[in-house]
């Protein structure tokens, strides 16, 4: 692999799009080429992208046109042989890095676009007024890379627990009851965490909230920061309605110094690494510990040479504080860890487009490390619900050794021998509560809650609770461990939970 040089980001690009006027507004595609000609400006060598053989687009939820990577190389003058679009997961971004960096050191690619965008906020604005959009035709275009698949099963889609913000409260009371935290302590813990995420925020040119917060501001319920599933407020909660694009150039420093790239440009990939947890949330593990997280992060930081504490700046996916703090238990960073956790402000404050959050996130990793040579950054990536997972370390100085890819397979195999316990689709009998979350409405009254939990015999089952009072005791009381019983209602097509 030495011949054709270690793998390096030479270019990255950032667009956070703000109009009152929807007829200015940019739909993804013009937003992708936007950053991808910002990251070939950064990079220094005009006409760069035209010598892309690779250009591979993260998959678009608000707008995507027929053919993005292809229309993007048009757009471009690209004429790239490799033209990828992801499959869904904010996972994606690092993963398109790590194996396109693969392909980079063993000759199979010279130089590399990665871009994504979201357009969500103009487009819920434009649906809201009845305006059409003078865009291009929006489009279902296939998925050439990574795993198209569902990220819930049926029983899990009839018991609601089917989106982020559902699901990810799930693995945060099971944080809490592991803890041994009260709940007001542990509110407090949620808010101080992701205050410090706001403070890097506000100082974030392309954020989208730009405002420093309290730990109360965002951890405590307010007329301005209901309950959306609880224990999350709505300032918990990553925030997909932004405008934002970014994009990163890939080559070899050999490449790099052959094209005239400056060298202090490059950034070099020291490793990087992926896997997934048990699929389904229902046949994990726990819900306070990610085995794949955990076997990323040891084989990226193994490849790489080094020790946690000897990185200097992080960026964990943080859609919710649940899985920064999963991350955090994983990979061995202390609670009272004085290095920031986000370079960006993290996706509630500085925006969570779509799929397309680790994007930017390694672009603002990429010049944290241009001013700092020799200083080293981990950045890590989660798609679904803590359910794909990659991993990169990055520093401006080069790695002391050639490029070794991980053994994402040994990986994977490691994580798969953890089992989860059975499950039950229709539940009957006692029952423990294993985790939950209690479902509010835009009136702040509780609408149902979604149960985890064990049967006598061991087996774990999904379900509903509906009574009121209960529902309103479990936002002051801790439920993890309380004794009920379950029952399979057919009229509902559902388990249901008695306390």
């Amino acid at each position: 692999m030495a011949e054709y040089g270690l793998p390096v980001v030479v270019g990255v690009g950032q667009v956070t799009q703000r109009t009152a006027d929807l007829a200015e507004a940019q739909e993804p595609l013009a937003l992708m080429e936007t950053a991808a000609r910002r990251a070939e400006e950064d990079a220094g060598v005009p006409g760069l992208l035209a010598r892309a053989d690779s250009v591979q687009v993260v998959n678009v939820f608000s707008w995507p046109s027929p053919d993005p990577p292809g229309d993007l190389a048009a757009r471009l003058g690209a004429e790239a042989r490799e033209r990828l679009y992801s499959a869904a997961g904010g996972n994606a971004p690092q993963w398109l890095v790590n194996e396109t960096a693969d392909r980079l050191a063993r000759g199979r690619v010279r130089l590399a676009l990665i871009a994504g965008a979201e357009a969500m906020h103009s487009y819920r604005r434009a649906r809201a007024a009845g305006a059409e959009l003078p865009w291009t035709p929006r489009s279902r275009p296939q998925v050439t890379f990574g795993v198209d698949r569902p990220g819930t099963t049926d029983v899990e889609n009839a018991h609601h627990a089917d989106i982020p913000i559902r699901l990810y409260p799930l693995f945060e009371n099971a944080l809490r009851a592991h803890y041994g935290e009260s709940i007001p302590e542990h509110q407090q813990r949620m808010g101080a965490l992701f205050s410090r995420f706001t403070q890097v925020a506000a100082a974030n040119p392309y954020a989208w909230f730009p405002q420093a917060r309290t730990a109360e501001e965002l951890a405590q319920p307010a007329p301005d920061n209901r309950w959306i599933a609880f224990p999350y407020p709505k300032r918990l909660n990553a925030i997909m309605e932004v405008d934002q694009g970014a994009a990163l150039i890939l080559t070899t420093d050999a490449t790099a110094r052959e094209l005239g790239i400056p060298r202090d440009r490059w950034v070099y990939l020291w490793s990087g690494a992926h896997a997934h947890d048990r699929w389904f949330v229902s046949d994990r593990v726990n819900y306070y510990t990610s085995p794949a997280i955990r076997a990323v992060g040891r084989a990226v930081l193994e490849l790489a040479g080094l020790t946690i504490d000897r990185i200097d700046f992080f960026d964990l996916y943080s859609c919710f504080p649940s899985v920064v703090q999963i991350a955090c238990d994983m990979l061995g960073i202390p609670r009272d860890d004085p290095r920031p956790l986000t370079v960006t402000g993290g996706l509630p404050y500085f925006g969570g487009p779509g799929n397309n959050y680790t994007t930017h996130a390694i672009a603002a990793m990429v010049e944290r490390l241009r001013a700092r040579p020799g200083t080293k950054g981990l950045v890590t990536a989660n798609g679904y619900y803590v359910t794909k997972h990659a991993a990169g370390i990055y520093s401006a100085e080069p790695p002391p050794g050639p490029w070794r890819p991980a053994e994402n397979a040994a990986i994977q195999a490691e994580v798969e021998a953890q089992p989860g316990p059975p499950v039950a689709d229709r539940a009957e009998g006692d029952a423990t509560i294993e985790t939950y979350t209690v479902v509010f409405g835009r009136d702040g009254e509780p609408e149902y809650g979604i149960v985890i939990g064990r049967l006598a015999d061991g087996r774990r089952f999904v379900a509903n609770a509906f009574q009121r009072d209960a529902l309103l005791a479990w936002t002051r009381e801790e439920a993890v461990g309380l004794r009920g019983r379950v029952s399979h209602d057919p009229s509902r097509g559902v388990n249901v939970f008695q306390a």
